[in-house]
């Protein structure tokens, strides 16, 4: 195979790029699954004062431009910051400008997809069938793990798959709280912008926009099939 021929294939350098993005991505969503569930479910089941609030400032992310966000994140992750100093100071490493930083910023971008996909799961799911299973005995954790998140659980997974390509997607609050850091910060997106402003480097930005592509649509088909079986099974309901 020719180099022409083979211009497609990713050098090792955009191979290693990928994989961050992939590990940024992925730790993103471990940082977000749990506290993600339980706001949806909370948002879900519960009315209290306030849930307004709570609802507006988790999908605040969504409509902010990402830059505010990676700013206020750096407030926060800094040197100076009141979470990045107690880091230093105590653990003596820095969150600001390392990979660490790049998956906090995706996962807050990601946060509000994952919350929203679930709660609509979990909205989707028969109280009577929970207040069967209170009324037999169950506590209600346990209601919540055998009843409410197995019959939740395709929205769960399209909420997962929605904030996963939202990470590896992420730009600007990446690139303003993490930088722009070869081998340790240049996530897929910060890649391409940085390959399109150097001369020659179309081709490499060409193969990264390529794979940005094929996993969005990926990650969209997933997606869209999990929610058509929800709906579904709404519908039967």
């Amino acid at each position: 195979m020719t180099a022409a021929e083979a211009w497609w294939l990713p050098t090792p350098e955009e191979f290693s790029i990928l994989l961050l993005s992939m590990r940024v991505a992925l730790v993103s969503v471990l940082l977000s699954i749990v506290p993600g569930v339980a706001l949806a479910w909370v948002l879900a089941r519960r009315s209290f004062h306030g849930k307004a609030l709570v609802e507006l400032l988790t999908y605040l992310p969504l409509v902010l431009p990402p830059v505010v966000v990676g700013y206020l994140l750096l407030l926060v992750l800094g040197r100076r910051g009141l979470i990045g100093r107690a880091v230093h100071d105590h653990l003596g490493f820095d969150i600001a400008f390392t990979w660490k930083a790049a998956a906090i910023a995706a996962a807050v971008m990601g946060f509000p997809l994952l919350v929203r996909t679930t709660r609509l799961a979990i909205e989707s799911v028969d109280p009577t069938l929970e207040h069967a299973a209170r009324s037999l005995g169950a506590s209600p954790l346990s209601v919540f793990f055998r009843v409410t998140l197995p019959l939740a659980r395709q929205g769960l997974v399209a909420g997962v798959v929605l904030a996963f390509a939202r990470s590896l997607g992420e730009f600007g609050a990446t690139i303003t709280v993490a930088g722009n850091i070869p081998g340790s910060t240049r996530t897929l997106p910060v890649a391409i912008y940085t390959l399109s402003q150097v001369p020659g480097g179309d081709a490499a930005a060409a193969r990264l926009i390529v794979i940005s592509i094929v996993l969005a649509l990926a990650a969209l088909v997933v997606s869209e099939r999990l929610a058509r079986r929800l709906r579904g099974r709404a519908g039967m309901l």
